[in-house]
């Protein structure tokens, strides 16, 4: 059972927490962690791109000249792809790419991507994350007495807007909560500063 420390907000040790096996102890399943990231890529593309084809541009109805006997290529229409405001060969159309994973699959990517951070040691559990009003500074020192530099996520229980509004512009540093918690997110931040609520609260759901 791993264990790990819990600090609060001015970078002190207060205690020490058991983290469940079922859940940050388990041996990383990378294949799973790979399949939920592209697939949550995936589904963010917008697919709106388009061009069109040799059948949608306008112009073009009229042999541009005769087949035989001029010495020049045979054409059979000025929209063709090689001429100049031609259609586009193979052209873009509006499309879907996403695609859907099996909900076992992004339990045991999730499980896989807390135990990767915990193996690395780049998870750190404050016992409270509340802040009283909206203030960037009071977050800034935060991560500085917790001595987080560079790209972090930042978990919650639930949603926090002082938190949000508060960290939204500090560069690399990124807000989120339990319910909205996913396996990109987790894999692209350096460390994983979570609320000791929210550890409970994680090991409930994925238990």
């Amino acid at each position: 059972m791993p264990s790990v420390s819990v600090f609060d907000v001015n970078g002190k040790k207060v205690s020490d927490i058991d983290l469940a096996d079922g859940i940050f102890g388990i041996e990383p399943n990378t294949s799973a962690m790979h399949l939920v990231v592209v697939n949550y890529l995936a589904n963010q593309r917008q697919g709106t791109q388009s061009a069109l084809t040799r059948a949608e541009v306008s112009g073009g109805g009229r042999k541009p000249w005769r087949q035989k006997g001029t010495g020049r290529a045979r054409q059979g229409s000025t929209r063709a792809a090689q001429w100049i405001k031609g259609g586009i060969i193979f052209a873009p159309k509006p499309r879907d790419y996403g695609f859907s994973v099996n909900k076992k699959v992004k339990a045991v990517a999730m499980r896989s991507a807390l135990s990767a951070k915990v193996l690395d040691n780049e998870i750190v559990v404050i016992d409270k994350l509340e802040l009283a009003d909206v203030k960037t500074k009071s977050v800034v020192n935060m991560l500085k007495d917790l001595g987080v530099e560079g790209r972090a996520l930042i978990v919650t229980c639930d949603k926090n807007d002082n938190l949000y509004l508060s960290a939204r512009n500090i560069y690399g540093v990124e807000i989120s909560y339990v319910g909205m918690l996913n396996v990109y997110e987790i894999m692209k931040a350096g460390k994983l500063i979570i609320a000791q609520n929210a550890v409970e609260k994680l090991e409930e759901v994925y238990a």
